[in-house]
């Protein structure tokens, strides 16, 4: 359950529109390495997390990507509103207007709208947290791209700065979560009992473990 707070997460006054870079940034709405994309990845690979703390750091962060979203969504917005058809038509964006308007649709820079298979889902822990800091310096360097895009725009290069920050702290929290996990699935826990049946053929005054069980799975949450 979610409180919705009627701000953005981080100021967007973009003053001046520009179509163009509206056609690149849309990509972190909509594209592989988005927002979307990862908000959807990391609330969905919640339930299969092993331990209440991986739970917890893939619902916060899948929540933040949402007000991520949104923010992206702001940009392109602001972008694009009350551009002529001849500045749509210039940045390429013809098809587009066709098909939304200027409502902000989740697609890739190059057109191929948004699909389930960005969504990585693997059913192991180890291998979902793995793909989760890739992605993470995935969206990171897309940032950095889009930064150097927009650099003679400093309205739009603040929040894109901000947005990149934020993937560089998910990365570091991903990564303390990947070995919390792997610790967790490792550690072994060791169950031994005497065979009293036994006893007559001991050779020495140290009791022989004559059956030991070793554990090496971990409690696994149901929420």
């Amino acid at each position: 359950m979610w409180t919705y707070n009627k701000m953005l997460q981080y100021p967007i006054n973009i003053k001046q529109k520009n179509p163009m870079l509206a056609k690149w940034i849309i990509s972190q709405y909509g594209g592989p390495d988005g927002e979307l994309a990862a908000s959807l990845r990391y609330l969905s690979q919640r339930f299969g997390m092993p331990d209440t703390r991986a739970k917890a750091t893939l619902n916060d962060i899948g929540t933040e990507e949402l007000a991520h979203l949104e923010m992206v969504g702001t940009i392109v917005h602001q972008l694009t509103k009350d551009a002529s058809i001849e500045e749509i038509e210039k940045a390429g964006l013809g098809a587009y207007y066709t098909d939304h308007g200027v409502d902000v649709y989740p697609q890739a820079a190059a057109g191929a709208p948004f699909t389930a298979a960005y969504i990585a889902c693997k059913g192991d822990p180890i291998a979902n947290l793995q793909e989760d800091l890739a992605a993470e310096q995935k969206a990171r360097a897309t940032y950095e791209k889009l930064i150097d895009l927009c650099r003679d725009n400093p309205d739009v290069v603040d929040p894109l700065k901000y947005l990149r920050e934020r993937e560089i702290v998910h990365f570091q929290r991903f990564g303390e979560a990947l070995r919390n996990v792997q610790d967790l699935l490792m550690e072994k826990r060791c169950f031994a009992m005497n065979n009293n049946n036994n006893n007559n053929m001991q050779t020495s005054s140290t009791p022989s473990l004559t059956n030991v069980s070793l554990n090496t799975s971990a409690d696994i949450s149901e929420n």
